[in-house]
């Protein structure tokens, strides 16, 4: 597989996520955002833990939908993250994921 090939495969992927996100985000109360990956939920746990002097969050979700490309199954029944970065989660409103008619996707 050439450089162009893979870069045109990567890119097709990031545009079935995109729409796969589009679909499912009216289904979700909070988006959360984590060093690594970002969550679609309903429901949430978030832990401010210590240990031998450093601080982490623990964070739990279930029914969770998670944006990742390279996941064959994107939703998931429960979801435990610890990280030492934080944690940002934001409460969806209906106008913030509504698409304005005839969008399919980036750039038009």
């Amino acid at each position: 597989m050439s450089a162009e090939d893979l870069e045109k495969y990567e890119t097709e992927m990031e545009l079935q996520l995109y729409r796969e996100y589009r679909d499912v985000v009216g289904l979700f109360k909070y988006v959360i955002e984590t060093e690594r990956r970002f969550y679609l939920t309903n429901q949430y746990e978030l832990h401010v833990r210590s240990a031998d002097g450093e601080v982490f969050f623990e964070l739990s979700m279930a029914d969770a939908w998670v944006w990742d490309m390279y996941r064959p199954a994107r939703f998931v029944k429960n979801v435990r993250v610890l990280t030492f970065k934080d944690v940002n989660v934001e409460e969806l409103t209906k106008s913030e994921f509504e698409m304005p008619a005839g969008n399919e996707g980036f750039g038009g």
